[in-house]
């Protein structure tokens, strides 16, 4: 059998459809303000997935009552993977460059998996840390959709081979609707199920996906007939398809639009997408005006038919231009998109475009399947041999004062008072002789818990112990919130908070220190009022009371960027100095809410160390051959203390 048999009628509208799903992708990927929903073009490609294969298979089963399965994977793979292993090079050898070995181990890990397509289980599974960057940073974390692409391509011939090859014609359609329906409701059900429980998985794994691919497949089912419909009722079909079209066309938008990083996903809303989705693409069934007619223009073609590569090199662009430059400046992400957008027409005229074409490979499937494989596990050893090297590298002298530094943290982590969102338990550090006159409370999230070695120095002294309860990422703000690191409300910290203000009014300590990062997206009433509400519960039964500001972020990761410059050819590292102008605007309004909350209690104390940690308005990784933070948003442990005589200075504490 011909290729060309197995293929469908070319549709424009779906090659624009691509075109607005890849758009949306990389205007949130680029931090475009009003585009943060963009993610969901990923679920309009599951869709356009469910509905291409399942048309493609149906019809070969139709035509001939098998499925050559050799031929379709090896179609899919010389589609998908010559481009997929020539963008894993590059983002390779470029971030060997440009990325500091302890970066380059993660990397490299991710990109070994993705050689495989199997990415998305490499993320879903990955090991949370509440002081790692996370996988937000990883070069290679937009290759799970591929992952899940892929691992249905595996799957769905054999499902539709079964479906329809004993009852062929349309008895065999009708089984394979309703077999597509139970997917869709089982599926769909464990989304929602798992979404609030276990969030990356809901979000990674293919199973939990594979709804929208069946969604897909039921508009090729029920819509595969329409051209044959007559004069009278197409008219009236066209009619309500047209608006359809449109009602999908602007729910995709608007999910786009609407739809943040600050809310479950993928929970009920992923309807919305995939419903549009298929909206779309059922309306273009026959129909050449309303949005098809919009999805055919120009434009919309060229970068549909290039979509596939700008995806796989748009991600790995903004975040080498970010590494590379340590800014998030408008202009540099616009210019990594060019790029990236260069890359892939490089990537689709020389790369993928001849492999895809070559019929040498379907006349000699087994060779080209074999080869495949040895191309795939070539590339999956190198790099897992490039992570051996980042390793051992990162172990260099050199860069060891650099890896410390990663590990200078407060004793109190190890000493396990801090549980982030793992419990709600309160466990309190307690330092100093139990029956002391005095005590000292140190009160807050991991912002807090980086001013321990400061406050263990002040109150270094036979009258005083000081008493340590931290929960990372958890404020002092009385109010619930939805926590992305963990795709879910924080309830731990709710729970956890109500009670350390419970045990803190038991205790009545002489001295309170308060902290928290000022990131948390509350608006002015929450972060006012949710601070007077704390202060309310504890100003009476305790002394002195400090609210100390949170410390500036930097826009890079400290330890890494020091070892990467130490690493880099010198013309590189005058792009990026490892310091920054400390551009503080939302921690300056934070602290302001702050101190009118904390101006309705007499004994309510300001603290703003910032001037220290960022002297002459420059916030840098390193000063006076200090290591300063230990990441991008945390202090060393030994920076920290060493302001401890400045800090009892502003408190009134100084002898």
């Amino acid at each position: 059998m011909s290729e060309s048999s197995n293929r469908l009628d070319f549709r424009p509208d779906i090659e624009g459809l691509r075109a607005l799903a890849i758009l949306l992708v990389i205007g949130a990927h680029a931090g475009v303000p009003w585009l943060a929903g963009g993610f969901v073009g990923v679920d309009v490609f599951f869709v356009l997935s469910g509905f291409l294969i399942t048309g493609l298979l149906e019809k070969e089963i139709a035509t001939t009552g098998r499925v050559a399965f050799g031929e379709f994977y090896l179609r899919r793979l010389r589609r998908l993977m010559p481009a997929l292993m020539f963008m894993l090079v590059l983002t390779a050898l470029t971030a060997i460059v440009a990325l500091s070995p302890r970066e380059q181990t993660d990397q490299a890990g991710a990109a070994a998996m993705a050689a495989l397509w199997l990415s998305n289980i490499h993320f879903s599974l990955a090991h949370l840390d509440y002081f790692s960057a996370g996988a937000n940073s990883n070069l290679f974390l937009h290759t799970w959709s591929l992952g899940v692409e892929e691992q249905f391509y595996l799957v769905w011939p054999a499902l539709l081979f079964l479906a329809l090859r004993k009852t062929l014609g349309e008895a065999g359609v009708a089984r394979l609707k309703a077999i597509l329906s139970w997917i869709i409701i089982l599926s769909l059900l464990s989304c929602l199920l798992l979404t609030p429980i276990f969030p990356q998985l809901a979000f990674y794994m293919m199973p939990v996906r594979s709804w929208q691919f069946a969604v897909g497949g039921m508009i090729w089912l029920y819509s595969r007939n329409d051209g044959q419909i007559g004069a009278a009722s197409l008219w009236t079909t066209t009619a309500v398809k047209q608006w359809a079209g449109w009602l999908g066309l602007f729910t995709v938008i608007g999910a786009g639009v609407f739809f943040n990083t600050a809310m479950p996903y993928p929970g009920w809303q992923v309807l919305l997408p995939t419903l549009g989705a298929a909206a779309i693409i059922w309306a273009g069934f026959g129909v050449s005006t309303g949005v098809a007619k919009l999805l055919a223009i120009r434009p919309l073609q060229a970068i549909g038919n290039v979509s596939y590569s700008w995806y796989l090199w748009h991600w790995p662009a903004i975040l080498l231009a970010y590494a590379l430059t340590g800014s998030r400046n408008p202009w540099i992400s616009a210019t990594a998109v060019l790029v990236s957008f260069i890359c892939a027409i490089f990537s689709h005229r020389f790369v993928e475009s001849p492999i895809r074409r070559q019929t040498y490979l379907l006349k000699h499937q087994h060779a080209a399947l074999l080869g495949a494989v040895v191309v795939m596990l070539a590339i999956n050893f190198s790099m897992m041999h490039w992570n051996t090297r980042a390793s051992l590298r990162a172990q260099s002298p050199e860069l060891q004062r650099y890896a410390k530094a990663r590990s200078d943290m407060p004793v109190i982590y190890s000493m396990n008072c801090d549980q982030w969102y793992h419990s709600d338990e309160v466990v309190i550090c307690s330092f100093g002789e139990k029956d002391a006159a005095h005590t000292a409370m140190l009160l807050g999230d991991s912002i807090a818990g980086q001013w321990f070695p400061t406050f263990a120095k002040i109150f270094d002294n036979p009258d005083w112990r000081l008493l340590v309860l931290t929960k990372s990422a958890c404020p002092m703000v009385d109010e619930s919130f939805f926590y992305e690191r963990i795709r879910r409300e924080y309830t731990e910290c709710t729970n956890w908070r109500r009670k350390a203000l419970e045990q803190l009014a038991e205790i009545k300590p002489d001295v309170v220190v308060l902290a928290s990062a000022s990131t948390l997206d509350f608006t002015q009433a929450q972060w006012t009022e949710g601070t007077a509400r704390v202060l309310d519960s504890i100003s009476a039964i305790s002394g002195r009371i400090f609210i100390l500001r949170g410390t500036p972020l930097l826009p890079f990761d400290g330890p890494n960027c020091l070892s990467a410059r130490y690493e880099r050819p010198s013309w590189l590292n005058d792009s990026q100095a490892c310091s920054t102008i400390m551009a503080d605007e939302k921690g300056t309004q934070v602290f302001q809410w702050q101190e009118q909350a904390g101006a309705r209690f007499s004994n309510v104390h300001m603290l703003d160390m910032n001037d220290v940690v960022c002297p002459h308005n420059s916030c840098s990784a390193e000063l006076e051959d200090m290591v300063v933070y230990r990441d991008s948003r945390h202090l060393t442990a030994t920076f920290a203390e060493s302001l401890a005589p400045e800090m009892a200075k502003r408190m009134g504490l100084s002898d």
